[in-house]
């Protein structure tokens, strides 16, 4: 039950740490403020997030992953920006981003279709709702980008 528990956080981990890099990457690329802003908010609100997911994990006598990976975030959504939309409009950004936090909105949904303990379940489940409340903030955005492109 334990190893489970340990093995799904992990993966929120990953996610988180994914994300992370991502919202870095993208901060890094865009030119505008409020965007940059709000970039470096998201890629904090995800470190957050797995430092919590991994408090967890050692508490459960499992050991916590420590990053996600370029390849990971590829995989699980998120382009390395940097190289992959240097040049792009802010609207590119954002749909980027918007695809990322689509895959945490999935891992997230996955993850509480598991049985899980209250205590992790009602943090599992605190972290969606940031992951929601996010991925429509960032596909508002995006339209408001994209119409005025």
């Amino acid at each position: 039950m334990a190893d489970r528990i340990v093995k799904l956080l992990n993966d929120l981990v990953e996610t988180s740490k994914n994300g992370e890099k991502g919202f870095l990457a993208a901060a890094e690329d865009t030119k505008n403020p409020e965007l940059r802003g709000l970039f470096q908010n998201r890629a904090n609100d995800c470190a957050a997030g797995a430092a919590e997911l991994q408090a967890v994990v050692t508490r459960l006598g499992g050991k916590p992953e420590t990053g996600g990976s370029v390849a990971g975030a590829v995989h699980r959504g998120w382009v390395h920006l940097k190289s992959a939309v240097t040049g792009r409009s802010d609207a590119s950004i954002l749909e980027e981003c918007e695809r990322g936090e689509d895959v945490a909105k999935h891992d997230y949904t996955e993850a509480l279709r598991e049985p899980l303990p209250e205590d992790i379940r009602a943090l599992v489940q605190k972290q969606y709702e940031g992951v929601l409340r996010n991925h429509d903030q960032i596909r508002d955005l995006r339209n408001r980008y994209r119409d005025n492109a």
